[in-house]
């Protein structure tokens, strides 16, 4: 009976192990068969990679190591007063008739800030005078101290090019600075300048009075 029941085992194990060697066997076979398509998927996923970077490329961005500094100068002004503005620009060429043949069109949308504001280094001793216990000023007149596009924020909206003709390398350059000059046209007919000079004598009244000069009065060329 003992005998009987160890064979049994005996049997058992061999069964066990044959079934093991048979599931491992088969495990080994399918992943060598799914192994080449594997493969194929992983090569067209490159493939899909490279054509994707093709058709959208990253630039790549390649400085000069060497920095060349042409002027350093120290600067003594007051800014008192910015804009930030968006402006539409936009740029043409052969329009007309032929225009789906030949013409190239931007419309360009700009942001651009405009600061202005007083050159403290234009104010000297001449320009200030003590007399009876009241301090006159003569303020140099406000000016533009910055008027630039925001690089970030400004953008080409909409392109359409001849099927003839290649887009214009300069077209969207000469767009872009027709919208810098919109900005600053369009901050001057606002009256920066203006307002520029009344924030410039409203902070310098309380900044002399800081000083200990309590009576300070602003005097134009005319005045």
């Amino acid at each position: 009976m003992k005998n009987n029941n160890l064979f049994s085992l005996l049997i058992l194990i061999v069964l066990v192990v044959g079934v093991y060697f048979i599931v491992q066997t088969v495990r080994d076979a399918s992943q060598a068969a799914a192994e080449p398509f594997q493969q194929v998927n992983q090569a067209n996923e490159a493939l899909q990679t490279q054509v994707s970077n093709l058709l959208n490329p990253t630039p790549t961005i390649i400085p000069d190591p060497v920095t060349y500094i042409n002027e350093i100068r120290a600067l003594s002004r007051l800014e008192t007063i910015q804009y930030s503005i968006e402006k539409v620009v936009t740029c043409q060429v052969n329009q007309g008739t032929f225009d789906f043949a030949f013409g190239d069109k931007v419309l360009f949308v700009g942001h651009g800030v405009v600061i202005a504001g007083i050159d403290m280094e234009k104010l000297t001793p001449e320009n200030m005078r003590y007399e009876n216990g009241v301090l006159s000023v003569r303020l140099p007149p406000a000016e533009i101290l910055i008027a630039t596009l925001d690089n970030q924020k400004s953008y080409v909206y909409d392109r359409q090019t001849g099927i003839l003709v290649k887009p214009s390398a300069d077209l969207e350059t000469i767009c872009r600075q027709s919208a810098e000059q919109e900005i600053l046209k369009g901050a001057l007919e606002d009256g920066i300048l203006e307002q520029a000079q009344v924030n410039a004598e409203a902070y310098l009244l309380r900044f002399f009075r800081a000083l200990g000069f309590p009576n300070t009065i602003f005097v134009s060329d005319q005045g």
